[in-house]
């Protein structure tokens, strides 16, 4: 593994995901394409029980994820959990690999039908070529406009095809990235990163949001300053023109929209990540949406990764009592972790989802569709987190349209009022 595949986090990394019915070589297919055995392969039908990952560096693609997992035609009580499984990695795939071997049929259709529904681009793979023919149905797939790669995973045919499949595939805003501050700040121009070194802090290094932040800044020629929050009025003082933006962490919004300048704009790394993993417009809806909350509401906290919580955890703690002080009334909170999402949210007022900053933004998007066919506001750390200490407008000035929204929200509720 190279020094690039260990250092681009997974959430930035194109999720391929591998789906077809047991023993058609999938995760041959994997072990064929990493070069590596990263999967167990056997000639037992069902061997792969649960999602197996693998990030690798796919020239001249860049850095991706392959997501092995269980054949979609498993059977019994354990099998039905496998498939469960599978079908969820559907949520954070963002290129398909269906793989077939000398039979197409109901199975392979209805996982095109799933694609074809989430919109996620496929590619069939149809596998073990030295062992019989690709079915006949090949060239039909083909005049359907379906892309069609014949391999044999074992003997490594057809993988450089399969690689240029996948090239072809795959969706352009992942060939084209999206910034995460740099467009806001502008080359040569200085943002000042406020970053609390406190219990929540990982020893000797940064959180992924700040160094990923901070990438972004140098690789498009601004630059940056990283202070503490203590120390953030005197290096103000000791800048000779004001920098384009302030970003910092969520948990100091108070202290820190109070030390910068009104001229200065501010928003946190948080809120960054709603725009670039969401969508930053319906996440503002959702944090306006806790103006309506009331005592013994359910909120459901979202983490995409999964840490130790410490005494003053953010989401089990801090936004809990910042809520609980806005409404002025006792809620009821449940928190989850990783890639676990429920399948029930009508029982929530109100969904909070991290900074996302492990996921991908197609997973972030899909749980935002799902609580949107809810009916359930969906926000993020730092938008509920300013909403709740009543500073979103000011955390909000960088991007006019979700500030236009909160404005209009606020004219509302006074000619209401």
């Amino acid at each position: 593994m190279t020094t690039r595949e260990l250092a681009t986090p997974r959430g930035l990394r194109l999720h391929i995901g591998i789906f077809g019915r047991r023993n058609v070589g999938k995760s041959s297919l994997l072990n064929a394409m990493v070069r590596q055995d990263v999967a167990v392969v056997s000639e037992v039908a069902g061997t792969t029980t649960d999602p197996v990952e693998k990030a690798m560096e796919l020239l001249p693609l860049g850095p991706v994820l392959f997501i092995d997992t269980a054949g979609i035609d498993d059977e019994g009580a354990l099998g039905a959990l496998r498939v469960q499984r599978t079908r969820a990695v559907f949520a954070r795939t963002e290129l398909a690999l269906i793989a077939a071997a000398s039979v197409w049929g109901e199975f392979e259709e209805q996982l095109l039908g799933i694609c074809a529904e989430q919109r996620i681009p496929a590619i069939v793979v149809m596998n073990k070529i030295d062992a019989a023919p690709a079915p006949a149905t090949t060239t039909a797939l083909r005049q359907r406009g379906i892309a069609v790669v014949e391999t044999s995973a074992t003997q490594g045919k057809g993988l450089p095809e399969l690689r240029q499949a996948i090239l072809d595939q795959a969706p352009a805003d992942f060939l084209e990235p999206r910034a995460v501050v740099a467009d806001l700040v502008g080359p040569g121009e200085v943002a000042v990163l406020v970053v609390p070194i406190d219990k929540e802090a990982p020893k000797g290094r940064l959180i992924l949001p700040q160094v990923q932040v901070i990438r972004d800044l140098l690789d498009h020629d601004a630059m940056c300053v990283v202070t503490k929050e203590r120390e953030l009025s005197a290096m103000l003082g000791r800048l000779s023109t004001p920098p384009r933006l302030v970003v910092t962490d969520s948990q100091a919004f108070l202290k820190v929209a109070a030390d910068t300048p009104p001229e200065v704009k501010l928003t946190s790394f948080s809120i960054l990540f709603s725009r670039l993993k969401g969508d930053l417009v319906v996440q503002t809806e959702g944090a306006l949406a806790i103006d309506e909350l009331r005592p013994g509401d359910r909120i459901l906290v979202a983490e995409a990764c999964a840490h130790h919580p410490i005494g003053e955890d953010i989401g089990r703690v801090k936004i809990p009592r910042w809520l609980t002080q806005y409404v002025g009334g006792r809620l009821e909170f449940d928190t989850l972790q990783g890639h676990d999402f429920p399948a029930d949210l009508g029982r929530y007022r109100l969904i909070i989802q991290c900074g996302s900053c492990t996921l991908n933004r197609r997973e972030v998007l899909s749980r935002l569709m799902r609580a949107r066919a809810a009916g359930v506001p969906f926000t993020n750390y730092g938008l509920a987190i300013a909403r709740s200490l009543g500073i979103l407008p000011r955390a909000l000035e960088p991007f006019p349209a979700a500030h236009a929204l909160v404005e209009r929200h606020e004219q509302a509720r006074r000619h209401s009022g």
